[in-house]
C-alpha cells in the first residue's frame, strides 16, 4: 500500500471521535423539541472524516481504518467494564457515579460496536460506488448520499440493540428521527468544509482513489 502523509492523522482522528462519543452518549440531552444522546454532537465529524478517507484513499484504505477502529472500541469498553467492576479504594467515594457513566451495560457496548461497524461500511461502500457512477463528480452527491444511507443504519442499529424494550417505544422513535436529522443535517452543513478538506487531502498525498477493481465485501480478510 502507498504510504501517505496524513492517513494515520485522519485514522487518529476518527477513533478519537469513536471513542468520546460513545462515553458522551450514556446521557440522553434535550435540545429544544429534540432528544439526543451526548455523543450526537461529535459523532457526525466521523462520517465527514470517514468520507474524506474514502474519498481521498479509497474503499480498501476504510476498511482498514473500520477494523482498526471497531477493535479499539472493544478494547476501550472491555478495560471501562474491568475499571468498572475492580474494588475501589476504602477511601475513594465516586465509585457509583463512575459506574453510572461508564459502566455501560453489554447491550449499549454490542450496539455501539456492531452500529458503527455496519453503518460506516454502509457509508463507505455507498461513497465509493456513487464516485464511479458520478466519474468523480459531483461530491456532495456522494458525501450526503452515503451518510444517508450510513446514518440510517448505524442509528437503527445502536438503538435497537441498545434500547429497544429499556425505553418506551415512542421515545426511541423521537431519538431516532431527532439523531438522524441532527446528524445528516451536521453533512450537509458542512458540505463547503468537506469539499475544502477533501481538496486539500488530495493536493496533499497526491491521491484520488477510484475502487475500479476492488472487492467490496467487508470480510475480505486478505485485503485488510
Amino acid at each position: 500500500m502507498q504510504a501517505y502523509k496524513h492517513l494515520g492523522a485522519l485514522t487518529a482522528a476518527i477513533l478519537a471521535v469513536l471513542l468520546i462519543s460513545n462515553i458522551a452518549s450514556t446521557k440522553i440531552i434535550a435540545v429544544g423539541a429534540l432528544a439526543l444522546d451526548g455523543g450526537t454532537f461529535l459523532f457526525p465529524l466521523a462520517y465527514i472524516f470517514g468520507d474524506v478517507l474514502t474519498e481521498v484513499y479509497g474503499y480498501k484504505a476504510s476498511r482498514r481504518v473500520i477494523y482498526l477502529c471497531f477493535f479499539w472500541l472493544i478494547v476501550a469498553a472491555l478495560t471501562l467494564q474491568v475499571v468498572v467492576l475492580a474494588p475501589p479504594a476504602a477511601d475513594w467515594e465516586l465509585q457509583a457515579a463512575f459506574a453510572s457513566v461508564l459502566g455501560q451495560t453489554p447491550r449499549i457496548v454490542l450496539g455501539s460496536v456492531l452500529a458503527y461497524a455496519a453503518g460506516e461500511f454502509t457509508n463507505s461502500y455507498v461513497l465509493a460506488k456513487l464516485k464511479l457512477a458520478t466519474g468523480g463528480r459531483w461530491l456532495w452527491t456522494r458525501t450526503i448520499g452515503s451518510t444517508l444511507a450510513g446514518q440510517a443504519v448505524d442509528t437503527a442499529l445502536f438503538l435497537g440493540i441498545a434500547f429497544w424494550g429499556v425505553l418506551p417505544d415512542t421515545l426511541l422513535l423521537t431519538i431516532f428521527i431527532s439523531n438522524y436529522v441532527f446528524k445528516v443535517g451536521v453533512e450537509v452543513l458542512f458540505t463547503p468544509l468537506t469539499y475544502a478538506i477533501v481538496a486539500w487531502f488530495k493536493r496533499e498525498e497526491g491521491a484520488d482513489v477510484y475502487d475500479y477493481d476492488t472487492n467490496f465485501s467487508p470480510f475480505a480478510w486478505r485485503d485488510v
